[in-house]
């Protein structure tokens, strides 16, 4: 083979190879990249959370009146100037929506796995999005039920048979829950996610601060894994069960170019000792969340958790370069006596403009990309209407409604 020929084999081998080596190259690296989630970010976000009690306690097996309860709640989520909802799509290993893995939701029917009387999540997608509200899928991934009955669990279910497995566990107190460190539990919520993303238009996924139920749910895991030459404490065991689910939703999430977010406790410590989540290694590392929404339900005179030096503390906290900070703010609170808050305990009772100052204050700090109330029928709903709830309704909106940061 003369010269010429032997560089022109050569030419195309390496273009060959080039090829081949960009064709395969893991895209974990571009995925932020690729689902441009920088303009989820370019306004305010103010946001509102609707849970299944407001479903429950509206849209119970509610057809046509239903969706003009749907759409009175959205116009005044959009008269209000907020332009984000979380709602809660499936609260006990359940769904508002026809899903092939969970059957349908007691907060929408009557009993579960009833037929639903129409697609509950579509039609919320379809009128938030006309009104330009962001629709984030809360999803509350290992919670059962929040009671030790299991009456009410169908042979839908997907825990129903599992029950007498280690992947789910009655705990006394607190309610039945699936195990964290169990991988088909893994990836039946992660199989539940991928179907909300597959079918829906929403604009993120959102989990809660519902994580391990129980310290001792995965003891026979733990002692599995030992025997098989795992060298992580119990504890550490722990937060990587729930780092490994994170890690995947997150992937999943950016796969169709949506956020995923998380609200945990407010207090940090509380988040390692209780529910063994890794909320420091979440804000410090892309690959994990987009936003944090920590619940910072204190008051400025809180005793042990000040809002102003909490809210500190959670943004010093955010050093990845993706991972933005929106806190979730108690409008619950409001009027009433915040018993753990101390000497600060009557605060919420003597002051009408805390959730205003809250907000001010949040839009201060540097990773600051907007907020959210919790929930919807406090804010909304007449309820829970006092003198104080209206003054602090009324200072919140004439911020909300003179101030349209961007």
């Amino acid at each position: 083979m003369n010269r010429k020929k032997q560089m022109a084999a050569v030419a195309v081998c390496v273009v060959a190879a080039l090829f081949l080596f960009f064709l395969f190259q893991p895209t974990e690296s571009k995925k932020y990249q690729d689902a441009d989630l920088s303009t989820m970010w370019q306004e305010e976000k103010r946001g509102v959370f609707i849970s299944y009690l407001e479903l429950q306690s509206n849209l119970l097996n509610q057809q046509e009146k239903g969706k003009e309860i749907i759409i009175d709640m959205l116009a005044r989520i959009q008269n209000a100037n907020f332009n984000m909802i979380l709602l809660q799509v499936r609260s006990f290993s359940d769904a508002i929506y026809p899903s092939e893995y969970f059957p349908s939701s007691r907060s929408v029917v009557s009993k579960e796995g009833d037929p639903l009387p129409f697609d509950y999540l579509q039609f919320f997608i379809e009128e938030a999005h006309h009104r330009n509200i962001e629709v984030h899928a809360w999803v509350n991934p290992y919670r059962i039920r929040s009671s030790e009955d299991a009456s009410t669990i169908s042979i839908k279910n997907p825990c129903y048979k599992w029950f007498d497995s280690n992947r789910v566990k009655v705990i006394p107190g607190k309610g039945i829950y699936y195990n964290p460190a169990d991988e088909e539990v893994r990836a039946l919520i992660v199989k539940g996610i991928a179907e909300i993303l597959e079918n829906y238009d929403v604009d993120g996924i959102h989990f809660d601060d519902y994580f391990y139920p129980d310290p001792s749910i995965d003891d026979q895991n733990y002692e599995d894994y030992k025997n098989q030459g795992g060298t992580l404490s119990h504890d550490a065991y722990r937060l990587e069960q729930v780092n490994l689910l994170v890690r995947d939703v997150y992937e999943l999430a950016h796969r169709y170019q949506k956020v995923f977010g998380i609200s945990p406790e407010g207090n940090i410590s509380n988040n390692y000792e209780s529910n063994y989540i890794d909320t420091k290694l979440w804000m410090s590392q892309d690959g994990y969340i987009d936003y944090i929404m920590p619940q910072i339900y204190f008051g400025f005179e809180n005793e042990r958790r000040p809002f102003l030096t909490t809210l500190a503390e959670w943004n010093a906290l955010i050093t990845a370069e993706h991972v933005t900070l929106m806190p979730a703010l108690a409008f619950y609170k409001t009027g009433q006596e915040d018993t753990y808050a101390f000497s600060g305990k009557e605060e919420w009772i003597k002051h009408q403009d805390i959730i205003m100052k809250q907000i001010i204050a949040s839009r201060s700090v540097g990773k600051y990309r907007g907020f959210s109330l919790f929930r919807y029928d406090y804010f909304f709903g007449n309820q829970y209407e006092t003198e104080a709830t209206l003054k602090e309704k009324e200072n919140v909106l004439n911020l909300l409604l003179t101030n349209r940061q961007k």
